[in-house]
């Protein structure tokens, strides 16, 4: 892959999205608790193999075809999927410690920039795993529903920016003229 393809357009990173994206929905989803009898650990196995090994290794491949920046976000999320699906029960605090960990990673890849969907897919992540994390260190049921929700979100829009980039659908976010009086051409 050319290192220099736009961020989206790499069969890497509509893998790596498509990965992330349904371990966020499962873990997303299970953590709200809208299923009856579907909680977040019930999405461990995804978290193992989907988005820890799946996403490790399409980072490692994205590294090898030169794709630094994919290679840096899939290698960063796998191993932290991965560690989060065998780290098993830990006190509220060392949850709380590792989400808020998980937080400043997403936090780092939404500002490294890239394309519209990629940091509006990370921005969500990071606010998922902050609320996750702010829910673990007060204990709160509720906040941990808004932040599987959150979550969720954040796989959907993965799921889409994969889904669009295979089937040519529309991948830019609306944005507004610069000015007054100024209009897009196009």
């Amino acid at each position: 892959m050319d290192s220099e393809v736009s961020a989206g357009s790499g069969s890497t990173t509509v893998v790596g999205r498509l990965a992330l994206g349904i371990t966020l929905l499962a873990f997303g989803l299970g953590t709200t608790g809208v299923m009856h009898g579907v909680a977040a650990s019930d999405a461990v196995s995804v978290a193992h193999y989907v988005g820890g090994v799946a996403l490790f290794l399409v980072g490692l491949v994205a590294f090898r075809g030169g794709d630094s920046a994919s290679g840096t976000r899939f290698v960063a999320l796998g191993a932290l999927w991965f560690t989060w699906a065998v780290a098993g029960q830990s006190s509220a605090n060392a949850a709380g410690l590792f989400l808020l960990l998980f937080a400043l990673v997403a936090l780092t890849l939404t500002l490294a920039g890239g394309d519209s969907l990629g940091q509006l897919m990370h921005g969500l992540l990071f606010l998922a795993m902050l609320v996750l994390a702010v829910a673990a260190f007060a204990g709160s049921s509720s906040l941990t529903k808004v932040g599987g929700w959150v979550a969720a979100v954040s796989g959907a829009v993965a799921w889409y920016a994969a889904t669009a980039a295979l089937a040519h659908w529309p991948t830019a976010l609306p944005g507004r003229a610069a000015r007054r009086g100024v209009t897009a051409t196009g």
